[in-house]
């Protein structure tokens, strides 16, 4: 893993805006881990999401010039980069048709991921706790961290004010603890 350098924000953009490689190559380190997560939970395959976070990068790099800090935090318009470049891959024909005339081989070794129990909910009965949640704190539990929604999107899709769902996840994560603290006990 590489190490990060530490910069202020100010300072990598003032590289970035010069085009110097060493601010590139530092907002690469400390970056791109966090972006190719907002894209492979868009894409779900590795190698499409490597490939755009390759191009996110190149647009990051060749467009710098529109980035405008009175707008917004540098991460934050960086994730919109790769947010929609994703988005537009996605939607795209070429994706759609990959996605149908998937190899026998891969369908296989789908199957097989998801029987593993490396990181599978229903494997510790994450699942059937949250089950046991009422409807408001259930529909939230599995959009944001089943579905991989954020709190915003999540707001969006149940059509809910942000504040009442981190609210609503806050206290369903509460209930949950005790729950699992509970079912912990009685075994």
């Amino acid at each position: 893993m590489p190490k990060r350098i530490q910069i202020t924000e100010e300072e990598l953009i003032s590289l970035l805006a010069k085009h110097d490689m060493k601010g590139m190559n530092i907002l690469y380190d400390n970056y791109s881990a966090a972006l190719y997560g907002v894209i492979f939970r868009i894409v779900k395959t590795q190698e499409i999401a490597e490939d755009i976070l390759q191009d996110v990068f190149l647009k990051i790099w060749n467009n710098f010039s529109q980035y405008d800090p009175g707008k917004g935090r540098l991460f934050t318009w960086m994730v919109n980069i790769a947010r929609n470049q994703s988005i537009d891959k996605v939607r795209s024909k070429d994706f759609v048709n990959q996605q149908k005339n998937q190899s026998l081989d891969k369908t296989v070794s789908f199957m097989d991921l998801d029987k593993s129990t490396a990181y599978n909910p229903d494997t510790i009965g994450i699942r059937e706790l949250v089950g046991k949640l009422d409807e408001e704190y259930r529909k939230i539990i599995d959009l944001i961290f089943f579905e991989g929604y954020s709190q915003s999107e999540a707001a969006e899709k149940l059509n809910i004010p942000l504040g009442t769902v981190k609210t609503r996840s806050r206290s369903a994560i509460i209930k949950l603890r005790q729950q699992f603290e509970k079912a912990e006990k009685n075994q």
